[in-house]
């Protein structure tokens, strides 16, 4: 008869099995030891290896307060760029931990096709640094939802992982309800600016057990990657008709030209 797993091993057992358990772990490591998630490279411990470290490049000011795009000089305080000007977004404010490059890409490929879920703590570290001012004003965290059909297919949501990591830095939680993807879209890559646009629209809704989540609240909407912001624009659209006093947007990384002008 088994050992109901509520009864505690006595300790002299229990320490023999977590020195089998050390043992095993320290085999474990030298037979297959950790590779960069970016390179693959040998790495020791967790993380990315010195070489692909060095290429990452996070975002920090000067950047445009409204999109967190990163200007190549420092224009002064509160400057939008030309795109926030003329063509300004449903959301407030966006910011970004990184550039989205062949590192970060590799990052985001391992974490989405790749099962390395154990990417999503030091991701969302980065973000929760980056977006430290949204954070201390928001109410709750809204993950960018996938439709039912390929969260069945990956088994899980990298927004919400990315989420979850950045909750439990900051303490503001998770409004897990507050938004569903009722349209089954085709993937964004290779596809143009408009049709992007086209592809997510009406693809968001807040369901009506998410309602008392959004109405009268301040949000921080969390995805992984922003390119056109197709999608975290409709997500925003959604929010906001539902009744959101504000939604900000926090990605992991953005396409950011290396030139970008300033008014």
């Amino acid at each position: 008869m088994p050992l109901s797993p509520s009864i505690a091993l006595p300790p002299r057992l229990k320490r023999a099995a977590d020195s089998v358990h050390a043992i095993l772990r320290t085999a474990l490591d030298l037979a297959l030891p950790p590779l960069c998630p970016a390179c693959r490279a040998p790495v020791d411990g967790k993380g990315l290896c010195p070489a692909c470290w060095s290429k990452l490049s996070f975002i920090t000011r000067p950047y445009c307060e409204r999109l967190g795009i990163p200007f190549v000089y420092d224009p002064g305080p509160g400057i939008l760029s030309m795109e926030a000007i003329a063509n300004p977004p449903a959301y407030h404010r966006a910011r970004a931990a990184v550039r989205f490059d062949e590192v970060s890409r590799a990052l985001v490929h391992a974490l989405k096709y790749g099962d390395r879920l154990d990417l999503a703590p030091m991701m969302g570290r980065w973000m929760s640094q980056a977006g430290r001012e949204l954070l201390a004003e928001a109410d709750a965290l809204v993950a960018v939802p996938l439709h039912w059909r390929r969260l069945w297919a990956r088994r899980f949501n990298q927004s919400a992982m990315l989420a979850g990591t950045i909750s439990a830095d900051s303490a503001v939680p998770v409004a897990a309800t507050a938004l569903k993807r009722v349209k089954a879209t085709v993937q964004q890559v290779g596809l143009t600016r408009t049709e992007r646009a086209a592809n997510v629209q009406g693809a968001f809704r807040v369901p009506d057990e998410g309602k008392a989540a959004v109405v009268g609240r301040r949000l921080v909407l969390v995805d992984d990657v922003l390119t056109s912001g197709a999608t975290v624009e409709g997500c925003a659209r959604a929010l906001l008709r539902a009744g959101a006093a504000n939604v900000d947007v926090l990605i992991f990384a953005r396409v950011a030209d290396p030139v970008r002008t300033s008014i």
